[in-house]
């Protein structure tokens, strides 16, 4: 995907330390008093333009979420989407490196994970850089709670399938798997905004959740 570059993204992120949080290293195991309660802690690694991440917020008012994103002029949007959602008190985003959680969070402060349409990267050379590779599953494992889930989504085939080997081979216990999410689409689905539109095209959304044992 070709990221348009916007000129005043920074500035605007940087307006908004309320919500994207601009030193997250220093709130490391200490969310709870970030967020002022002690509700379970939802991340999404991936956020892009937020729409997934605000929604599930204002759906759950009892769970905390973290919408993470690495470029400006995508997260921009992110922020964008949260301010027009306020008041949302459980929203926080991060404008970092999926690949350093472990620089944010300690074991034992995230609940569960949720990874949204993530670059396929599909030349076997780049099968380490996807999300879904047996060394991101041990980076989610050492901040999350014992037993959590990683709840998945992708148009992609080829990646699902991957996920579902690569989960599998690391002990997890797949769960709730489908092969088209819209046909008995759950009544509190959020749809991502890419959800959207190759749903729209008759694609078929491919969902697991795949629990720690």
């Amino acid at each position: 995907m070709r990221l348009r570059h916007k000129p005043w993204a920074e500035d605007f992120i940087n307006a908004h330390p309320e919500i994207v949080i601009p030193n997250p290293e220093e709130v490391k195991g200490k969310w709870d008093a970030e967020f002022k309660n002690e509700h379970p802690l939802h991340i999404e690694v991936g956020s892009g333009k937020g729409q997934f991440v605000t929604g599930m917020a204002k759906q759950n008012p009892n769970i905390n979420y973290i919408g993470i994103e690495l470029y400006d002029s995508v997260i921009v949007s992110a922020l964008e989407n949260a301010i027009a959602a306020q008041p949302l008190p459980n929203l926080r985003l991060l404008k970092v490196n999926g690949a350093d959680l472990a620089k944010y969070f300690e074991k034992n402060d995230v609940d569960r994970v949720y990874l949204n349409f993530s670059d396929p990267w599909p030349k076997t050379r780049h099968a380490k850089r996807r999300l879904t590779h047996a060394e991101f599953l041990e980076l989610y494992k050492s901040i999350l709670v014992d037993h959590a889930e990683i709840h998945f989504k992708t148009d992609n085939r080829g990646l699902f399938e991957y996920s579902l080997t690569s989960m599998s081979a690391f002990g997890m216990l797949i769960k709730d798997v489908s092969l088209d999410l819209h046909v008995n689409m759950p009544e509190d689905n959020i749809m991502t905004e890419y959800e959207e539109k190759f749903s729209a095209k008759g694609q078929p959304i491919y969902r697991v959740e795949a629990k720690y044992v």
